[in-house]
C-alpha cells in the first residue's frame, strides 16, 4: 500500500545521479587497483584511488544529507542509505589495499593477485551497469537480478582465486620467509574483501528490487 502510494507522489530524483557519479568512482578505483597490480606506475595508481576514494566520501556525504532534506524520496531512506554505504565500503577496501601497498613498499605482485584485480573490476562494471536501472526497477526487474547474481558468481571466483593464492604463498614462502608470506596474505584478503564489499552492493540491490516492485 505504501509503495503504490509514493508512485503517485513527486520524487527527489537528484539521487540517481549521485549515485552514478559513485558508481564511476568505485569503477575508476577497480581500474586503479587493476593497473596498481602490475607492478608499474604503483605510486601514481596508489594516488588515482587515494583521489578518487576522497572524491567517493564527499558523495556519499551528499547522499546522506540528501537522505535528511528530502520529503520524498525515490525508494526507502534506509535503502538508500544502506545502497551508498555499501558502495563507499568498496572503495573503502581499496583505499585500505593502497595503504598496506605502500606501507610495506610492495613493487611485484603475484600472478592470481593480478587475476583478482580483474574480478573487482568486472564487479565493480557489474554495480555500475545497475544502479542507473534503479531509476525505474519494475522494468528492469530481470537484469537488475541478473547482474546480482553476475555478481555472486564473480565473488565466488574470487574466493577461489584467494584460497589458490594463500596455498602458492605457504609453498613458496611459509617457512623460509614468513615476512612475505604474512604481507602477501594480507593483501590477498584485503582484495578478497573487495569483492565481498561488491557482493553487498548487489544485495542492497535485491533487496531494492523486492521492496519495489
Amino acid at each position: 500500500m505504501l509503495g503504490w502510494f509514493r508512485k503517485l507522489l513527486p520524487r527527489e530524483d537528484r539521487f540517481f545521479d549521485l549515485f552514478e557519479r559513485h558508481s564511476r568512482t568505485v569503477v575508476g578505483g577497480a581500474e586503479a587497483l587493476e593497473q596498481l597490480l602490475q607492478g608499474r606506475d604503483i605510486d601514481l595508481w596508489c594516488q588515482k584511488i587515494i583521489d578518487l576514494e576522497d572524491e567517493a566520501d564527499h558523495i556519499t556525504a551528499e547522499v546522506l544529507l540528501a537522505v535528511r532534506r528530502s520529503f520524498i524520496t525515490p525508494f526507502d531512506r534506509g535503502d538508500i542509505k544502506d545502497l551508498i554505504q555499501s558502495m563507499d565500503d568498496a572503495i573503502d577496501m581499496m583505499h585500505k589495499t593502497v595503504k598496506t601497498v605502500k606501507l610495506f613498499e610492495r613493487k611485484e605482485f603475484d600472478p592470481l593477485m593480478q587475476e583478482m584485480g580483474g574480478v573487482i573490476v568486472a564487479a565493480a562494471k557489474l554495480v555500475a551497469e545497475a544502479i542507473p536501472l534503479l531509476n525505474k526497477v519494475a522494468t528492469h526487474t530481470v537484469r537488475l537480478n541478473a547482474i546480482a547474481e553476475e555478481v555472486m558468481r564473480v565473488e565466488s571466483r574470487a574466493d577461489d582465486l584467494h584460497e589458490q593464492g594463500l596455498k602458492d604463498l605457504f609453498r613458496k614462502h611459509g617457512s623460509s620467509d614468513p615476512m612475505a608470506y604474512m604481507i602477501g596474505s594480507e593483501i590477498y584478503g584485503q582484495l578478497e574483501k573487495v569483492v565481498d564489499r561488491f557482493e553487498d552492493v548487489a544485495n542492497e540491490i535485491s533487496g531494492i528490487v523486492i521492496e519495489n516492485v
